[in-house]
C-alpha cells in the first residue's frame, strides 16, 4: 500500500496558501492569489499536460533512477515506471490529487486486467467502474484517500461514481476546457469537427479558418485578459504575468491552440484529443499515455510499490533527505508561481540532494528559463544548463501549452 503522508493530515489549503500568498490580502493582486488558492484545493487536472515522452528523453530515465518529481494527475509518475527507475516520490499540495495518485497506482495493483485499467482511466465513462472500485480497490486503499473518493458531491453521489460518467470533463482543467468548447460553439464553430481531420494540413486549414478567428472576438479578448478566466488552467496570477509578457493573452493563447492543433499529427497526439474531442482515443486508434498504453501495463503494475505519494512541499520533502540521494527531478511549472526566496531554497535543497550527473527539468509559461539571476551564482555554477537540446525538447512538446521546456545537469 501507498505510504501515508503525515502530511495529509493538515489542513489541505494551508500548504496552497503558502505557496500562492505574495501579496497582503488588501490588495488587488493579493486578493486575486486568494481567489486562486479557493478554486485550486479541489481537483484541478484529471489528466496531466506535460508530455511525458519528452520528459523521460529529457531526464534519460532508466532502471535505478531515484525520482522526485510533482505528481499532478499521476499521468506522468505512472508513464515513468515504464522506464523501470529505483523510486519515485510522488509530491503535491493539492489532497484531490494526492488521492487521484493514490488511486491509480492501487488500481494497476488490484483491478485484474490491462482492459479493467483502460476501462477506469482511459475510457473513465463506463457505468461499472465504481463497481470494480469498490471489489477491487477500496479494500485496499489507505484511509484518506478512500474518504476522498467515497465523500458525497451535492447530488448525494460519491465520488469515485463520475468514473461511471466522464472524469475527464470534472476538475478545474475540464471543465475550463468544456466552457472554451461552450462559447466556441456559441459563435458557430465546433472544436470537435477537428477531430475528422485526416492529415496535418487538414488539421492547419480548420485551425485558421475556424478555432484562430475565435480569439479575435470581442468576447474571447476580454475574457482572456481576466485572470480569473485562466483559473481553469491552473494558471496563477504570478503565472498570468509571465506567460502574457508584452503581448495581449488572447494573442498568447491563439499561438498555444495553434500548435496544439497545427504542428503534431492526431495520430501521435493525444493532448489534441483531450482539448478538442474531450476524450483519449481507444486502444489501436492513436497514441495514448504510456501508462495506458496494453504493452506497458506489466511494467506499471510491477513498478507501483516503487512509488510513495506526498502531500508535501517540494522543498520541504527534500530536506528530509540524505545529500547525493536523487538522481532525477521534476519541478513542471511550479517555479513560475515562486518568489525568489522560495526559489533559492528549492535549488539550494536540489543541489544538496543531487547525485553526480543529476537531472532537472522544469516547464515555464514564458521562453526563456527563469533561474538567472533570481537564483543565486553560487548555486547555478554547480549545473549546467542545456540551451540546445532544452530548444529541442519545447518544439517537440505534444501538450503545447508552455513556452519553455528546460533541462539543467549537474556539473561534476
Amino acid at each position: 500500500m501507498t505510504d501515508l503522508s503525515a502530511d495529509i493530515a493538515l489542513d489541505p489549503r494551508r500548504h496552497i496558501r503558502k505557496a500562492v500568498y505574495q501579496n497582503g490580502p488588501f490588495s488587488a493582486a493579493g486578493l486575486s492569489e486568494r481567489l486562486f488558492a479557493l478554486v485550486f484545493s479541489g481537483l484541478v487536472y484529471p489528466q496531466i499536460w506535460e508530455d511525458p515522452e519528452i520528459d523521460m528523453e529529457a531526464m534519460a530515465l532508466g532502471a535505478g533512477h531515484r525520482v522526485v518529481t510533482i505528481a499532478s494527475g499521476g499521468c506522468n509518475v505512472l508513464s515513468y515506471l515504464t522506464r523501470e527507475p529505483a523510486r519515485i516520490d510522488a509530491v503535491d499540495l493539492n489532497r484531490a490529487h494526492v488521492a487521484l495518485n493514490r488511486l491509480k497506482l492501487e488500481a494497476a495493483r488490484r483491478l485484474p486486467a490491462q482492459e479493467d485499467y483502460f476501462r477506469f482511466f482511459g475510457a473513465a465513462r463506463v457505468g461499472h467502474n465504481a463497481q470494480a472500485y469498490d471489489r477491487f480497490i477500496a479494500p485496499h486503499l489507505d484511509r484518506e484517500a478512500r474518504r476522498y473518493w467515497e465523500a458525497r458531491d451535492l447530488f448525494g453521489r460519491r465520488r469515485i461514481a463520475v468514473f461511471d460518467r466522464d472524469f475527464y470533463r470534472t476538475g478545474l482543467l475540464g471543465l475550463c476546457i468544456s466552457m472554451a468548447h461552450g462559447v466556441a460553439r456559441l459563435h458557430g464553430v465546433d472544436p470537435r469537427e477537428m477531430m475528422e481531420a485526416k492529415d496535418l494540413r487538414a488539421q492547419r486549414i480548420f485551425f485558421s479558418e475556424q478555432l484562430a478567428p475565435l480569439f479575435r472576438r470581442r468576447l474571447i479578448r476580454w475574457a482572456a485578459s481576466n485572470k480569473a478566466s485562466l483559473f481553469g488552467l491552473g494558471i496563477p496570477p504570478a503565472q498570468y504575468d509571465a506567460l502574457a509578457g508584452d503581448e495581449t493573452m488572447a494573442d498568447v493563447l491563439v499561438e498555444r491552440v495553434r500548435k496544439l492543433a497545427c504542428d503534431f499529427p492526431l495520430k501521435s497526439n493525444y493532448f489534441a484529443w483531450q482539448a478538442f474531442g474531450r476524450r483519449y482515443p481507444q486502444p489501436g486508434e492513436a497514441a495514448l499515455p504510456p501508462y495506458l498504453e496494453a504493452g506497458h501495463f506489466d511494467a506499471v503494475r510491477a513498478g507501483s510499490a516503487r512509488v510513495t505519494v506526498h502531500q508535501a512541499n517540494f522543498t520541504e520533502l527534500l530536506s528530509r533527505k540524505p545529500a547525493g540521494s536523487v538522481d532525477r527531478y521534476v519541478l513542471l511549472d511550479a517555479q513560475d508561481w515562486m518568489s525568489d526566496a522560495q526559489l533559492n531554497a528549492l535549488w539550494t535543497e536540489i543541489t544538496r540532494t543531487a547525485a553526480p550527473g543529476a537531472r532537472v527539468i522544469f516547464r515555464t509559461a514564458a521562453l526563456p528559463t527563469l533561474l538567472p539571476g533570481r537564483v543565486s551564482d553560487g548555486t547555478l555554477a554547480q549545473w549546467s544548463y542545456e540551451a540546445d537540446a532544452s530548444a529541442e525538447f519545447t518544439a517537440r512538446d505534444r501538450s503545447a501549452i508552455y513556452g519553455g521546456f528546460h533541462l539543467y545537469v549537474k556539473r561534476g
